[in-house]
């Protein structure tokens, strides 16, 4: 009976693995003619902003394993993240980068300590790595990290994610010590990757946030056997995999953190329920009615995405349906990865990204209302030209500061070979930036063509991105992990024509970094709004300033604080071209 089972099984694995690869999504209305406007320009000349890849001169010398055994255990091709963080607090934006390895003990190569790896920043992009550093040492399979202080000693804490135990490791003034608790590391069965720092209560303290993906084994991983062309093992979808919930950590305080996920309604006691059981892959903080309870957001690979409105006394309700973004425009889940939110239109409407799976355009979640989205990617100009790829990492920096947050986004495929399945499919995918067009015609994104990106435009395997001033010139350069291959170390080398403000808060009631803050700019008629937060993209973290375009012609000005503490703040800016550090009044 076993025997005659087989090919039933090698049939159904074969379908899965092709639908997986080739699935299309229901056609969505958008019209031709503006596609065919929006290729040729708008109504305004579009920007160069061109971008120099300077890793090998910068003094990177990282490189991503991935673990490649040629078992195609799923892990493998899912990346990891970088972050962009001040560890020692010298004035320079440094870098982390997580790093994985074979998943069979037997498989990895003696001596191999390149583990997490640190790099210092001279102030001019130009990087050593730290010789002390523990993660040199560390043999994790990572994914994610998260950087918060979480005793508010001003000094930035790490959390490490991945296959297994996750890992934290206390910063003691830019010196790094394993602080791993039991509750912190979670089970070793874990699977983690995306995870951030908020505080949801507003006790001062920041507490932790952990996405989980699935329910994964190389024994399960091996059962399946997913296959491409009927021989081969192949990089299997998450569908055959149960989910899992996302993790809330309260912090107790003295680095101590105590799981309330069940508590604090993110997770349920009923093992059999599948009701909050998602496939985490990115988070997002929000707070899209402004109630000064900071939200999450979770992205759910192939499963409804998660919203946790925050409700204030340590709980939350999970409201995806209802606010509309738990599916796509076709009303099914997507292959979510990243995700990153903004106030793209410099008004009161929030909108909330994520990067899709091959042939499924990136969302683009509008705010209709107090907690109401709708996905307005076509309408904006991002649907088309972003049905395609397959995309990871994901953020809205303003790269050419001219006072209106773009979209950037990192792709790359899963299988090197999908394009023997599927033509129009390339393992290599170049990243793709869609500029913030103001007068929003015909498109309010404008995808700027390859001869306006310079070395952005090259194809890669992308995953992470994250995003910085590196080189100290005011601009936002980034920086992009692949999977299996070095980084991408990206500097801005648009034209200086623009001027920009940077701010970094300091609480004293809040949490020291001011995470949760919203602030307001204004700068003549311009209004721009960010909501204070490391925690963006896909398994990565940005700096937690806030970065200002303020345009050729910039005007005295004031900020507007909202702090997480509930006090409010207004500071009046005359200066410009400089970071300023606000303090939470006493």
């Amino acid at each position: 009976m076993k025997r005659a089972l087989i090919p039933i099984g090698l049939i159904l694995a074969l379908a899965a693995a092709y639908w997986w690869f080739t699935r299309t999504p229901k056609p969505q209305p958008f019209e031709m003619e503006k596609v065919a406007t929006f290729q040729s320009g708008s109504d305004r000349a579009l920007p160069t902003i061109p971008f120099k890849d300077v890793t090998l001169d910068s003094g990177i010398t990282f490189i991503h394993e991935n673990g490649e055994s040629g078992d195609k255990w799923l892990p493998e091709t899912m990346g990891s993240g970088v972050a962009v963080f001040d560890f020692d607090q010298d004035g320079d934006l440094d870098l982390l980068f997580q790093n994985a390895r074979p998943l069979a003990k037997s498989e990895r190569r003696p001596g191999h300590t390149q583990g997490l790896v640190l790099f210092r920043n001279d102030g001019k992009a130009h990087f050593e790595p730290v010789p002390d550093f523990i993660g040199n040492q560390l043999d994790p399979f990572g994914m994610g990290i998260a950087i918060g202080d979480v005793d508010n000693d001003g000094w930035p804490d790490l959390y490490l994610t991945g296959v297994g135990p996750a890992i934290f490791l206390k910063n003691e003034q830019g010196h790094f010590v394993d602080r791993t608790t039991p509750e912190l590391a979670g089970s070793p069965d874990d699977w983690s990757t995306s995870a951030g720092f908020l505080d949801y209560d507003k006790d001062g303290l920041l507490d932790l946030v952990v996405a989980r993906y699935v329910q994964w084994s190389m024994d399960l991983d091996r059962d399946i056997h997913y296959t491409l062309n009927g021989v081969d093992r192949a990089f299997g979808p998450p569908t055959n995999y149960q989910g899992t919930s996302i993790r809330l950590l309260h912090n107790e305080g003295n680095s101590q953190f105590k799981d309330v996920s069940i508590a604090a309604g993110v997770a349920e006691a009923d093992s059999n329920s599948d009701r909050l059981r998602g496939k985490g892959l990115a988070l997002c903080f929000v707070d899209p009615n402004q109630d000064g309870w900071l939200d999450i957001v979770v992205a759910n690979d192939t499963v409804r995405n998660f919203f946790f409105q925050n409700q204030g006394g340590g709980t939350f309700v999970e409201r995806g349906v209802d606010a509309g973004l738990a599916y796509g425009p076709s009303g099914n889940a997507t292959g979510a990865m990243g995700m990153d939110a903004a106030y793209y239109r410099n008004d009161s409407r929030l909108a909330i990204a994520i990067g899709n799976f091959a042939n499924e355009m990136t969302s683009l979640y509008t705010s209709q209302g107090p907690d109401l989205f709708s996905d307005s990617a076509n309408i904006e100009g991002i649907g088309s030209p972003s049905r395609l790829a397959l995309t990871f990492g994901l953020a809205f920096p303003d790269l050419d500061l001219d006072g209106r947050c773009d979209l950037i986004q990192v792709n790359g495929h899963l299988e090197e070979t999908i394009e023997q399945i599927q033509t129009e499919q390339h393992y290599r995918q170049a990243p793709q930036l869609f500029w913030n067009n103001a007068s929003g015609k015909p498109f309010r994104f404008i995808a700027l063509p390859d001869a306006n990106l310079g070395d952005l435009a090259q194809p890669i395997v992308g995953r992470g991105l994250t995003y910085g001033d590196l080189d100290g010139d005011g601009d936002l350069d980034l920086v992009i992990t692949t999977v299996g291959e070095r980084p991408r170390l990206l500097l801005n080398e648009s034209p200086k024509t623009n001027h920009w403000l940077r701010v970094r808060l300091e609480g004293t009631q809040s949490n020291r970094d001011g995470i949760g803050a919203v602030i307001t700019l204004t700068n003549g008629e311009t209004v721009q709004r960010r909501l204070v937060s490391r925690t963006a993209s896909y398994l990565c973290q940005v700096p937690v300033s806030a970065t200002f375009g303020l345009g050729p012609n910039p005007q005295p000005g004031s900020l507007q604080i909202r702090w997480p503490s509930g006090k409010e703040q207004t500071v009046e800016i005359s200066l410009w071209d400089q970071e300023i550090k606000v303090s939470e009044p006493q």
